[in-house]
């Protein structure tokens, strides 16, 4: 798409961006990740072009070339910016998707975690649906989730009817909410929570709602590289004042609470 394709929402501390997968591609990645050596796991997203004729062969190249090098691998089938890609999460073809992803894993040198990424968007009946496949597999987990297309929480704001995915503090309420109606449905396969975690206490309603990990991105626009300490710090405060040991001890203390809407 043409520049613009990021549009920030000051006053809801939003990004709505519709950049797709912008990328040089697999080989210009696998240059730069070669023998990078970084203190964090390093995930690689694969998905599939906005122009290709068979979406799932995409992801399987990607699978074959970076399943060495990653210490995982993000399905991602919910980025809204490029066509159909999000009706990979239906029901045969998620199930195909994954089924030829996770053979790819099987044939490589190193079996590298998969998680699936998935819409907020989805309805009870899309997650159920989710849930039906993923526990037929031996995914590794999921990361709930991707940006919204949904304008309801920054509805007349400047920039708010810009064409993309809704990242940052409005997406929040909504990604969290997912997070713990996917947790009911999927046991303990460990899930990623991504969507607005923005201080402390996001980050602690992320686990509680039954997050193993989080994630954030669009909150570093406007908190910077100091919010990852601010997380830290306040994370440990809020472990100490519950009298638990550590942040497992609250992971999806609260999953119906959020489930249903009360927080």
């Amino acid at each position: 798409m043409p520049p613009p394709r990021l549009f920030r929402i000051p006053e809801a501390e939003g990004v709505i961006n519709r950049m797709g997968f912008n990328n040089a591609g697999h080989d210009a990645a696998f240059e730069r990740l070669k023998g990078l050596r970084v203190p964090a796991a390093l995930g690689v997203n694969i998905g599939a072009n906005k122009d290709s004729t068979d979406f799932v062969a995409d992801y399987v190249l990607g699978v074959q070339r970076f399943a060495d090098l990653a210490d995982y691998l993000t399905v991602n089938v919910s980025s809204p910016n490029t066509p159909g890609l999000r009706n990979l999460q239906a029901d045969e073809a998620l199930r195909r998707l994954l089924g030829e992803v996770l053979s790819a894993r099987a044939k490589a040198r190193t079996r590298v975690p998969v998680l699936l990424k998935i819409a907020p968007d989805l309805d009870l009946a899309g997650m159920d649906a989710v849930a039906r496949v993923i526990l037929d597999t031996d995914l590794d987990g999921l990361i709930v989730s991707n940006t919204t297309i949904s304008r309801d929480p920054v509805s007349g704001m400047e920039n708010a009817s810009e064409t993309g995915g809704l990242s940052g503090k409005p997406l929040f309420a909504l990604s969290t909410q997912r997070l713990a109606q996917v947790r009911q449905r999927v046991g303990s396969l460990p899930i990623v929570g991504v969507g607005g975690v923005h201080s402390p206490q996001t980050a602690l309603a992320k686990f509680e709602a039954g997050a193993d990990a989080i994630q954030f991105y669009s909150a570093l626009v406007f908190g910077g590289l100091d919010l990852l300490d601010r997380v830290k710090r306040g994370l440990v405060a809020a472990v100490r004042a519950q009298g638990k040991r550590n942040i497992s001890e609250l992971v999806g203390t609260k999953v119906d609470d959020w489930a249903e809407g009360r927080l």
